[in-house]
């Protein structure tokens, strides 16, 4: 179906806001932007002309913007400069205050950062993935198999979801019956508290995350209790550098809503902005449909094209240059990797969406350096296997409206998204 008139405005308008608001008035952190679509204007316009921009007293404070593809590269390569201390301000434009900041190895420099992370990485190396492999094949065809034909129904919910949700209750061996716990958990780490939902304050939000902590303390000291198993709980109790993170609870509830974030959001995202760009790119589908082995390599490009994580922040440890400007010691540096997924200088066409690029996995997704996502492979084994399943299924998945957005400049959310399976 073609776009509603009100998003192609929406479009319209913020093209030409961009083009004529004072760069200095340019603010990025707007979760708008990312809700109504309408951000990449404003990121062109930035790459072009200040692509590493300080905003003064934006709505999430004073932050440098670091908008090209090198210059991220250059915040991501030196941690000893860009620091991810949660103490400092961890890895979201938010500042929250200080009782609020939970570490995790994701907000936290090395060498600390390393040996926790080192921890749960063996549960996505290759020999672990491939004996996951059938899990995640079988429960891809059972829910496609459950789907409705030739009449509308939300891919989020009963595709991106359940698929995201059921992969975490493998991970954390999380009962399945109680898989929507996760969901519900992983939604309320990352919701904004302007969003208008149930988060309506950190205070909220600590409390409703606190029963998580209660029932993962109870899996750690029943798993602490046996021989070392081979899910996140059971390595995080037996592993030397984290086994006694139980004993801290704003640590340990850091490293869980990491965990559930980092194995949904992106997954989820993904697995719904794939099909809306197939939607929107009808010949690229048409490739697919006349090549399935082109899935491969248009995986990748769907994780750069949907971006599923908006930016990374991290803090200056001193005073620094970046991309000519003057950075000082404890500024807030932003890396929007939303936007050098588009960078033109390094990447081909960026701005189309091409399923058989040549050099595919060259964006910044899943991040770079020390920080790079641990599970990135697995996100993109489980992406992979659903739509080499699709495409045995279905020769046609229908767009029918526009898809819902979530009010987030972290996570580049899709909540809903409804489309048909011709009969």
């Amino acid at each position: 179906m073609n776009a509603p008139v009100h998003y192609d405005a929406a479009q319209e308008e913020a093209r030409l806001d961009a083009a004529s608001v004072a760069l200095s008035e340019i603010d990025v952190s707007d979760p708008k932007l990312y809700q109504n679509d309408v951000y990449h204007p404003y990121f062109a316009r930035l790459r072009q002309e200040d692509p590493v921009h300080y905003r003064k007293d934006g709505m999430y404070g004073s932050f440098w913007s670091v908008t090209k593809f090198k210059d991220i590269m250059a915040v991501e390569t030196h941690p000893e400069i860009y620091s991810s201390d949660a103490k400092l301000g961890g890895i979201s434009i938010t500042d929250r205050p200080m009782e609020f900041r939970r570490s995790s190895f994701i907000s936290m420099d090395p060498p600390r950062h390393d040996d926790q992370r080192k921890v749960v990485s063996p549960i996505v190396a290759p020999a672990n993935l491939n004996n996951m492999s059938d899990v995640i094949r079988e429960r891809v065809c059972r829910v496609l198999d459950s789907l409705p034909r030739n009449e509308p129904f939300d891919w989020v919910k009963l595709v991106s979801i359940e698929l995201t949700t059921l992969m975490l209750t493998t991970l954390f061996d999380f009962p399945e019956a109680d898989r929507h716990l996760l969901t519900y958990w992983s939604d309320v780490a990352t919701q904004d508290v302007n969003a208008g939902g149930i988060v309506d304050s950190e205070e909220k939000r600590l409390e409703i995350l606190t029963e998580a902590v209660r029932v993962f303390t109870a899996m750690w000291h029943e798993r602490a209790a046996k021989p070392p198993g081979y899910d996140l709980i059971s390595m995080l109790a037996h592993g030397a550098a984290t086994k006694n993170l139980v004993n801290d609870p704003a640590e340990f509830l850091g490293n869980l809503t990491l965990l559930i974030v980092g194995g949904n959001d992106t997954t989820r995202n993904s697995m719904s902005g794939g099909l809306w760009a197939l939607c929107k790119h009808p010949a690229e589908y048409q490739k697919l449909r006349d090549n399935p082995a082109l899935v491969t390599s248009m995986v990748p490009e769907i994780i750069r094209w949907q971006s599923p994580i908006v930016h990374m922040r991290r803090t200056a440890l001193m005073d620094t240059e970046l991309g000519g400007k003057q950075v000082r010691k404890g500024d807030k540096v932003v890396m929007w990797y939303i936007s050098g997924n588009r960078d033109e200088d390094s990447i081909n066409n960026p701005n189309d969406f091409i399923i058989d690029r040549a050099r595919p996995r060259h964006h910044l997704s899943f991040g770079f350096g020390v920080h790079r996502c641990v599970g990135n492979r697995l996100a993109e084994m489980q992406l992979i296997t659903l739509w080499e399943e699709i495409m045995k299924r279905f020769p046609k998945i229908e767009l029918l409206e526009e898809p819902e957005r979530i009010y987030s400049n972290f996570i580049h959310g899709i909540s809903r998204m409804m489309v048909r399976i011709p009969a």
